[in-house]
């Protein structure tokens, strides 16, 4: 594979006992996944773990192994249960420290709101040894980047502040297209036409993603290719094997 066909990936850790017992609903796979597109890097998988420090210590070591980037989620804040930043040093070996400029941005960011910089709110300051700062324009609690891990808040609209400061920064791929087809059929009916498409180019993958609307059963089939030529091939064989079988293709999703 040429050094410019690299699939750069990423992998995200999901870090909170709310989001695990239903109490709150994810926001930032979607987002986060959308953000590594644009920057041409493929989110390849998503664990979502506890507020437990040994869990997040393997989830952490597991995922950064095999692949380029590493993001989490969650844990950040100035609570006692906050322990992302323990564990990631943790998992890297290193010490936990108070980094002076995130220590200055929150006594800045306190004191224009008529607030003292309190033991609980300094937690916010601590990073693993070797770390840098992410900016967080939105609460003044910064994110954290030490290596080609990336450690950011829970909160949606934080998490994108994060992101946005991260955009181009991050060495990365070629994007990831897609395209998508629709069509009135059972999943398992096509299966086999899926299969052999996908294996007939590389470098393609198909996703099926089957419903029920209507009474009726259907599936969306994505095609995703870095390859645009790749992808059209793939995509115009698939529409006619699938036509061929006497399925009516709906181009776009249904």
């Amino acid at each position: 594979m040429a050094a410019s066909d690299r699939i750069w990936t990423a992998a995200l850790v999901v870090i909170g006992d709310e989001i695990l017992s239903g109490r709150t609903h994810d926001k930032n796979i979607a987002q986060i996944a959308t953000w590594l597109q644009v920057q041409g890097i493929r989110l390849a998988e998503v664990r979502v773990v506890p507020d437990v420090e040994d869990r997040i210590v393997e989830a952490v070591n597991a995922l950064r192994a095999r692949n380029d980037y590493l993001f989490t989620t969650g844990g950040i804040g100035p609570t006692h249960d906050d322990i992302t930043v323990d564990a990631i040093a943790r998992a890297l070996g290193v010490p936990v420290v108070i980094h002076p400029e995130a220590r200055a941005m929150l006594e800045r960011y306190y004191s224009g709101r008529g607030s003292a910089l309190t033991d609980a709110r300094l937690r916010m300051a601590r990073v693993p040894e070797g770390a840098e700062l992410i900016p967080n324009r939105m609460s003044g609690a910064p994110g954290i980047r030490i290596g080609k891990m990336f450690v950011m808040a829970g909160v949606p609209h934080i998490t994108a502040g994060m992101l946005d400061a991260l955009t181009g920064t991050l060495e990365g791929g070629a994007p990831l297209l897609s395209r998508t087809i629709g069509c009135w059929v059972a999943e398992s009916e096509v299966a086999d036409i899926l299969r052999n498409a996908e294996q007939a180019h590389d470098g393609v993958q198909i996703g099926s993603y089957p419903f029920f609307r209507e009474g009726r059963v259907g599936a969306n089939f994505v095609v995703r290719s870095t390859d645009a030529d790749v992808l059209d091939r793939c995509l115009g064989e698939l529409t006619h094997a699938l036509e061929s079988a006497g399925y009516s293709v709906h181009p776009g999703e249904i």
